[in-house]
């Protein structure tokens, strides 16, 4: 059962400003690349759904995160059926991200009331993502559907669209803030965050920092 109603959720990604989207096999990885976060000042973390047994890693990763990290909210991202979103849930997700726009995805998440951002590329399926009960859609693939521009473009008719680019966005000041400025609530954001020479080599501490100046830069360009 989710932790966190949607309503702290969405709050928590809004104050974020970014949430990591990340996989690893090694649930001690896993355990450091969120504390690590966490240390740097981020409350949400989507993990990606990818490879063999990845919801038994997830269901390790969040009772580490709720013994260890107050506040820190963990979710699932890259799942794309009811059955697999029903698992998570049961595992304790607090958010549930798709690629796409599910509709059955829905039900199962309103059922249990728990916050679920679907993949939306035009904006039909942005108002049938709302219409279903989506607070915060997911823009996937962010660079490819138009960028900012699109982003932009969406909030002009329907100016009350909280949207989450993923694919595209990146940790440099200058791209954080075309995203900002054309009026995403927060960004998603995956292998940008997460260096091969830094996870090769295990620098936790490195990441950290990396992430502390990744929230001072969000803040900057919000203002």
């Amino acid at each position: 059962m989710a932790k966190y109603s949607k309503l702290e959720v969405f709050q928590a990604m809004k104050e974020t400003g970014v949430i990591p989207v990340f996989f690893h096999s090694d649930i001690e990885v896993c355990k450091a690349v969120v504390k690590s976060c966490y240390e740097g000042g981020i409350r949400v973390f989507e993990f990606v759904n990818r490879g063999d047994f990845a919801h038994e890693v997830f269901g390790e990763l969040n009772k580490y995160a709720i013994e260890n990290l107050p506040g820190m909210i963990l979710g699932a991202g890259s799942i794309v059926e009811e059955a697999t979103t029903a698992l998570y849930i049961q595992l304790g997700a607090n958010f549930i991200v798709s690629p796409l726009l599910n509709e059955n995805m829905a039900k199962i998440c309103n059922r249990r009331k728990v916050m679920w951002s679907p993949g939306c590329g035009t904006i039909s399926e942005i108002n049938k993502a709302q219409e279903l009960g989506s607070d915060l859609v997911k823009c996937f693939p962010a660079s490819e559907v138009g960028g900012p521009s699109f982003v932009k473009a969406v909030k002009a008719p329907m100016p009350w669209t909280d949207i989450m680019p993923t694919g595209g966005v990146n940790t440099s000041k200058e791209n954080l803030e075309k995203w900002f400025a054309a009026g995403v609530t927060c960004v998603g954001m995956g292998s940008a965050l997460f260096p091969k020479d830094i996870m090769a080599n295990k620098d936790w501490n490195a990441l950290t920092q990396m992430v502390k100046q990744l929230m001072s830069d969000i803040k900057a360009v919000r203002k």
